[in-house]
């Protein structure tokens, strides 16, 4: 914090209480959780969506918090102000929109120039290999996403891709004073709706692709992809670098008039950056490229043709921030594979494994395909669907899986309350011949039995953890990892 913020000026956007004997009560820090509120935190109590924090100022209050902050409602209205041990309870309508203004003036952000990254896939390695690539010309960039927050060397773990309001602008003001010029921030779709980036000043916002995916929580596609589009539209973002490959994102760039078009092919948009041409090796990926910033060519160590997709949306939000492109291209061959997304692990006379976090079908199929191009043997696929999410997926993956691998294994992905017989007989019934699928609950004991019966010629995708290092079970969060489990099996003689 910059300066000394009291309780009036901070809520003098919505409200006056400068008369009252709060109002030079000195703001900290604010906190939405009650249980992790210390001695002078000013506690905000709003109405989520599963909890109610109102439900636990009398805590908050016993914890030593110096103000509440709380929803109005009818019994408290806009502008009230109560009395509890003598700690002050201000009410504010619609409260839990204000979060991200609240935030941003205690925690305020002036040289951190931010990127906000969006889509259904690819949003953890855009985000990195832009960090990655900014990090390599000398300028120190941080990320905020599915891995962690912070800087790449040193990532911190988070609970959520989009964490809440007040924790992305406190995340984002410590990078800013530890340094960080940019922040690459994955934007999911929860947080979008959910106001948690309402007032972030994004240079860039990048739009990868959009696929099914948490219709348990938006209902249906279209609503899906408003939520992401609100990027766009009603959030603070100078420049929109679109993916037009992907049909959603060929409609946006026609109601985005200063959109930069990016595809893997060569279009007439007349602002955009395309691949003249993509050619893929089991060295990686190489690219001519041209438009909006002129010609250039480059290759990066990574696998896939989303990949090549993933790359060129980085490169040109990098460009389209005025980083130096001949900077870029030359250091593009020293880019680094993502942690568990198309991650190779290799050992003599065995299979390849590759660990990839995809979790959805368009991911799970785009997966598979890349790997096909590269697959001199059998191809097989282990993967699983969570527990208490969107059930419609289920045989959606295992048709995929069946159609594109010549091996399926179908195993356990998070099943949480569910029963996983339940979830993998969901699976099973995607499939035109389900017997020929094998069944494996345990993930680990899954591919020690891909590697005992594959070739050296094989190679086996891992899918659906990525980086995870858990496994959510009905009871319990139990340690595994897919990486681990590769890396040992690899290294052991089965």
């Amino acid at each position: 914090m910059s300066k000394e913020l009291t309780l009036a000026t901070l809520l003098a956007p919505w409200l006056d209480i400068s008369t009252d004997e709060s109002a030079n009560v000195v703001v900290e820090r604010l906190e939405l959780d009650s249980r992790k509120v210390t001695q002078g935190t000013t506690f905000v109590a709003i109405k989520g969506h599963a909890v109610d924090g109102r439900r636990f100022i009398n805590s908050a209050i016993e914890l030593g918090a110096n103000a509440i902050i709380a929803e109005a409602c009818e019994l408290h209205p806009h502008g009230k102000v109560e009395r509890s041990s003598g700690v002050s309870i201000v009410y504010l309508d619609q409260l839990a929109q204000h979060l991200s203004a609240l935030a941003s003036l205690l925690y305020p952000l002036s040289d951190n120039k931010l990127i906000g990254v969006t889509g259904t896939n690819g949003k953890t390695t855009i985000t990195q290999i832009m960090a990655q690539w900014l990090d390599l010309i000398g300028h120190k960039a941080a990320v905020m996403g599915t891995t962690g927050n912070g800087f790449l060397a040193d990532l911190q773990p988070a609970a959520n891709t989009t964490g809440n309001a007040i924790e992305i602008q406190q995340t984002l003001h410590q990078l800013q004073q530890q340094g960080a010029q940019y922040t690459a921030l994955e934007v999911s779709s929860h947080g979008l709706v959910q106001g948690r980036v309402k007032t972030l000043p994004f240079e860039v916002g990048v739009f990868s692709n959009l696929s099914r995916d948490h219709l348990d929580y938006h209902g249906t596609m279209e609503e899906y992809a408003e939520a992401k589009f609100s990027l766009f539209d009603q959030h603070t973002c100078k420049t929109a670098v679109i993916n037009i490959d992907d049909q959603v994102g060929a409609s946006w760039v026609k109601r985005l008039d200063s959109a930069i078009a990016v595809s893997l092919n060569p279009t007439d948009h007349p602002r955009a950056v395309w691949a003249e041409s993509v050619s893929y090796s089991e060295a990686g990926i190489s690219l001519v490229i041209d438009g909006l910033f002129g010609r250039g060519e480059f290759t990066i160590a990574l696998i896939g043709e989303f990949n090549a997709s993933n790359v060129l949306l980085a490169l040109t939000a990098l460009l389209a921030l005025g980083v130096d492109k001949q900077q870029l291209l030359d250091t593009a061959s020293s880019l680094k594979p993502v942690l568990g997304r198309m991650e190779l692990f290799t050992a003599s006379d065995k299979a390849k494994v590759v660990v990839d976090y995809a979790h959805t079908p368009d991911a799970l199929e785009k997966a598979l395909k890349a790997l096909r191009v590269h697959c001199h043997g059998k191809l097989w696929g282990i993967f699983g669907c969570g527990g208490d999410r969107d059930t419609g997926k289920r045989p959606m993956m295992a048709a995929i899986g069946e159609e594109l691998a010549d091996k399926v294994i179908l195993t356990d992905d998070n099943p949480r309350s569910e029963s996983p017989a339940a979830i993998v007989e969901d699976m099973l019934k995607g499939m035109n011949e389900p017997e020929l699928a094998i069944v494996e609950h345990n993930r680990f004991d899954a591919l020690k039995y891909a590697l005992a019966h594959s070739g050296e010629q094989d190679i086996i995708l891992l899918a659906g953890k990525g980086h995870e290092d858990y496994q959510v079970m009905a009871d319990k969060t139990i340690h595994y990892s897919d990486r681990e489990s590769a890396q040992q099996l690899l290294e052991s003689s089965l």
